[in-house]
């Protein structure tokens, strides 16, 4: 709520806010009323209010959808970072209800999220009863954004964009390696590009997952198709169909590194640069008790002995 040059207050309702943010998202009227459960005539006449007390039309339709208008990317950002502090807000005032100290929401992707995110949580999480963690993937490429619009209190994923409004720190270093079975043909080469892997049959996270929607576009920009058999929900089921001879998979190595050592499968470096993986961690640049506890507890992530040990071992 705002005064406006002509001296009117201007209102905005949240539920008017989130119905406009459905409909950017879905790029139509109807998908975007349904997401918010409304029928289309009851959002149209949401977003003519909407439009009438902002002053201008919101969207452009055309036949190929409806998209923002400048007036209403300005609204898009603004309301996404005020239903993120509201959420935000919620989340604060039910954890003082139910005597808990703090609540942090955290993206990361799949390499980091795996491969080092849940066994230092798991040890933190069991000795603190007095933080929460909402905890979810997301593709790296997204998530410096979603740190600074408010989406997420700590990111961590693969060379995430530096924004000038967030702390970008190194968290670790990792790598993607080929796992292939001790008995497939590749499994006598000392490395692999991942263009030779898609000739072959592939293992792969579910699709929705940030690892598969990074090799996907790694294929795509060499002109290949990805030859998926199946697509299984973690890197421990990844694991076991390579083990059972279903195809070969693409997987961080601090997730390869257990059963490659036991001989169960073969890990093959891979010679593409991109496979090389610099993990970071970012947060908002900002003050306030919230943000006290979140820098408190990125400190603790980054100081986790297995991260620690990720980083120096890299560097040395």
């Amino acid at each position: 709520m705002r005064n406006d040059q002509r001296g009117i207050i201007l209102r905005y309702e949240l539920k008017d806010l989130k119905l406009f943010l459905a409909i950017v998202q879905a790029q139509n009227l109807s998908a975007g009323a349904a997401k918010m459960h409304m029928t289309a005539s009851s959002a149209s006449y949401r977003l003519k209010n909407l439009e009438y007390t902002v002053g201008g039309e919101l969207f452009l339709r055309t036949s190929k959808g409806m998209t923002p208008t400048a007036a209403g990317e300005v609204l898009a950002r603004h309301a996404k970072r005020l239903l993120a502090g509201v959420e935000a807000m919620h989340t604060e005032l039910s954890d003082y209800s139910s005597n808990l100290r703090g609540s942090i929401r955290v993206l990361a992707n799949s390499s980091s999220l795996n491969g080092f995110l849940l066994p230092s949580l798991a040890r933190f999480l069991t000795g603190n009863t007095g933080i929460n963690v909402d905890l979810k993937e997301k593709e790296s490429l997204k998530i410096s954004s979603e740190i600074e619009e408010g989406v997420a209190d700590i990111g961590i994923g693969a060379d995430l964009e530096p924004l000038p409004s967030l702390e970008r720190r190194l968290y670790a270093q990792d790598r993607l390696v080929c796992v292939v079975p001790a008995d497939h043909p590749l499994a006598r080469a000392p490395c692999t590009s991942f263009e030779e892997t898609l000739d072959h049959d592939l293992v792969s996270m579910q699709r929705a997952s940030s690892n598969f929607l990074f090799l996907s576009n790694q294929a795509r920009l060499a002109g290949k198709a990805m030859k998926v058999r199946v697509h299984v929900h973690n890197f421990n089921a990844t694991l076991y169909m390579v083990q059972a001879g279903v195809g070969i998979a693409i997987v961080p190595a601090s997730i390869a590194g257990t059963v490659a050592g036991q001989g169960l499968l073969a890990a093959l470096p891979m010679t593409d640069a991109w496979a090389e993986r610099t993990l970071h961690l970012v947060l908002r640049a900002e003050t306030g008790d919230q943000s006290m506890l979140v820098r408190q507890f990125a400190d603790i992530l980054l100081d986790d002995p297995q991260v620690v040990e990720a980083r120096q071992s890299h560097s040395g």
